[in-house]
């Protein structure tokens, strides 16, 4: 039996399964039984769908663990972890759910755990609503190894809406401690680069098509950078039909920033494009040194690591504020958001600063 017990009401502030996520991943890193009630009650199908599912399903086999409640649809689940163990470990959403939020959850566990781990993912790899898995291995991975953590991510195969198919193996070496991260300085932009990508039956203008209108949307704001956007026809590594587009900056300083977006039947290929620029372009003008789809991702390391984290953000998002709320319940992290006020900074550049508990694996 876990030594402590947490409740956590799914339902506040942003309301969705990312309460789920980083709720599970902190019971299980702590030892401590959570319960979590009205599981993303504000969304238009309530209850646990089945990518939310098959994360707390692999939480808890990492664990030992006990998991009570949990099926689809479920609103209330009751985890009871136990010791978190290295080794081999699947979880396949069946759907085309995603691997990058199946990682979200699984990776802050395998840190804290008594060995390595090898997690092999199943779902969507480019689905909507959830980080890209491109995202996941250039804008995510460089800036989560500044805690120090460890891993490789073996990308096996693309999953597409609906079918899903996609598969990733994710290796994870355990730390002894996180340590705390300072993302203050943004520096200029250097580099602007991307893929543009169809996958099976799609045709490969498609990819042109999104490539050249995302470097026209680019150039009106950034004229000085030479942008390079692939156009990629996925071949032997893609399951089912799908076209896309991620575009990434890097900063003098190693910030990195990203802008994405995924097609839909009936929607010009033209349309995809400036959509993933456009995103791309609010990211680098707020002047932070991450984009909104990295901020809450690193809250909960901010939250383990052994000292004080600080990042300098744009607009802080419902997301991160949800991330930070969750943290603060379930861990004694103490986060203070404050605009930031040096010379660089507009109205919409803030600093998340956290004094985070200095979680230490006790089999390291």
């Amino acid at each position: 039996m876990a030594a402590t017990t947490f409740e956590m009401d799914g339902s506040v502030m942003e309301g969705g399964g990312q309460i789920l996520r980083v709720s599970a991943a902190l019971s299980c890193i702590q030892g401590a039984l959570i319960k979590i009630n009205k599981i993303r009650a504000g969304r238009s199908t309530p209850g646990l769908r089945p990518q939310h599912l098959s994360g707390l399903e692999l939480v808890r086999d990492m664990c030992n663990g006990n998991l009570e409640g949990a099926t689809v649809g479920s609103t209330e689940i009751t985890l009871t972890p136990g010791k978190i163990k290295g080794g081999n470990h699947i979880a396949d959403t069946q759907t085309a759910g995603s691997v990058g939020l199946l990682m979200q959850i699984s990776l802050p566990c395998a840190l804290f755990a008594q060995g390595p781990s090898e997690l092999c993912l199943k779902g969507g790899t480019n689905a909507e609503m959830a980080p890209q898995i491109d995202y996941t291995l250039k804008v995510f991975k460089p800036i989560a190894e500044r805690f120090g953590v460890q891993f490789d991510c073996d990308l096996k195969m693309r999953g597409y809406y609906p079918k899903g198919g996609g598969e990733v193996v994710l290796k994870v070496n355990p730390v002894k401690e996180l340590s705390p991260i300072n993302l203050t300085e943004r520096g200029n932009i250097t580099k602007i680069y991307g893929r543009a990508f169809v996958a099976g039956v799609l045709p490969f203008k498609l990819a042109k098509d999104m490539s050249t209108a995302a470097v026209r949307t680019i150039r009106k704001e950034v004229k000085d950078l030479y942008i390079n956007i692939q156009s990629l026809q996925e071949k032997d590594k893609a399951c089912g039909n799908g076209n896309g587009i991620i575009i990434i900056a890097e900063s003098s300083t190693g910030c990195i920033f990203a802008g994405s977006s995924l097609g839909k039947k009936g929607v010009y290929a033209d349309k995809v494009g400036i959509e993933a620029a456009e995103m791309l372009l609010r990211n680098i003008r707020h002047n932070g040194c991450v984009d909104d789809f990295l901020q809450d991702q690193l809250i909960i390391f901010m939250a383990l690591a052994n000292g004080i984290s600080r990042m300098r953000t744009g607009p802080v998002t419902l997301h991160t504020q949800t991330a930070i709320h969750v943290a603060e319940q379930l861990t004694d992290a103490k986060f203070v958001i404050r605009k930031s006020e040096d010379e660089h900074a507009n109205n919409d550049t803030y600093i998340i600063e956290c004094q985070g508990v200095g979680a230490t694996n006790p089999n390291l």
